[in-house]
């Protein structure tokens, strides 16, 4: 079934958004809106959501006991072992389907786990690799606010350098965090029989097509989703979606999908926009720039995306007329 938009108006205006109102979450934050296109896309395809969420920002503000914001089958658990639990989820549920005791056979479920960069970057790393390697279908969505907010803002692998944390602060010695952000897509797709995808909030319609691919896709789905984090990262809370737009426009936040090692661009940028731009937008870069050797560092940064960006034009171009395994 290929969505268009007045379809999705059509279908979302009367489907349970999976997390309802009243959540602790702040004002601004992308990660419910990750969780909401996700789990309405599925049940507008027809999908009762299953959700597995790891411990973070999402989970502690969504779960405060004895509330919870999700009106879908929900399973909480471990910091690190969210792809070991929606994977435990997704085969209970083929066993039983076998020995024929579940009640409805027509009913179609889709496996979501959401997590963290945290949780998925560094402490959860394992585990995902382990479910996907496996073969278990499921989608796992990592809501990349790159650091550890739930806690306070403490770097994690996805933090980008320069970046303000409380565990690597921009001082007078170091700048912040000098390693680049890891690059947890390219890792996921070096799976090989995965379906990999990039997504945000600010585009809308490439979010819910990629779902749409994901769902249908006979095998595990991995999706990082650009989720701002208005808090640590200094802005407005009324300008994740800006900031999502301009992660998008200077290269820093690509989007793209690989299904079984074939690559596509899913949004163009004929010339991309210098990241100081993006950079510029944030407080927690505030403290960078006043470093004298902040265009040295900047410009490092900007190098990397720049050669990112010509290395994925590359491998569309190289894969563009490739079978899908």
């Amino acid at each position: 079934m290929a969505l268009n938009i007045m379809q999705l108006a059509t279908m979302f205006a009367d489907k349970n958004p999976g997390i309802t109102q009243g959540h602790r979450l702040c004002p601004g934050c992308a990660a419910p809106n990750v969780a909401k296109f996700a789990l309405m896309t599925a049940q507008s395809l027809g999908y009762t959501p299953v959700v597995g969420l790891a411990t973070g920002c999402l989970e502690v503000s969504t779960t405060i006991y004895p509330f919870t914001a999700w009106n879908v089958p929900y399973i909480h658990n471990a910091f690190e072992n969210v792809g070991a639990t929606i994977s435990g989820v997704e085969t209970a549920y083929r066993a039983l389907a076998k020995k024929g005791r579940i009640v409805d056979p027509n009913k179609k479920y889709a496996f979501f786990a959401f997590a963290g960069d945290g949780g998925t970057y560094d402490i959860g790393l394992q585990s995902l690799s382990g479910a996907v390697e496996r073969g278990h279908k499921f989608i796992y969505i990592v809501y990349d606010n790159e650091g550890y907010m739930n806690t306070g803002n403490q770097r994690s692998g996805s933090t980008p350098a320069g970046s303000q944390t409380t565990t690597q602060p921009v001082g007078k010695k170091l700048p912040g965090k000098v390693q680049l952000k890891k690059n947890i897509v390219e890792i996921m797709a070096g799976h090989e029989n995965v379906y990999v995808a990039t997504v945000s909030t600010s585009e809308p319609m490439d979010f819910f097509k990629k779902i749409e691919k994901a769902l249908e896709f006979d095998g595990p789905a991995f999706i990082a989703a650009f989720s701002p984090c208005v808090r640590f990262w200094r802005v407005n809370d009324d300008k994740a979606v800006d900031i999502s737009k301009l992660a998008i426009e200077t290269g820093y936040w690509p989007l793209y999908e690989v299904e079984r090692g074939v690559y596509r661009i899913t949004k163009k940028v004929k010339e991309l926009k210098p990241v100081i731009e993006f950079i510029k937008a944030q407080g927690r870069f505030r403290n960078l720039l006043k470093r004298s050797d902040a265009d040295e560092i900047i410009g490092e940064l900007q190098e990397y995306i720049t050669r990112r960006w010509e290395r994925l034009q590359i491998l569309e171009e190289a894969t563009k007329d490739k079978p899908i395994r």
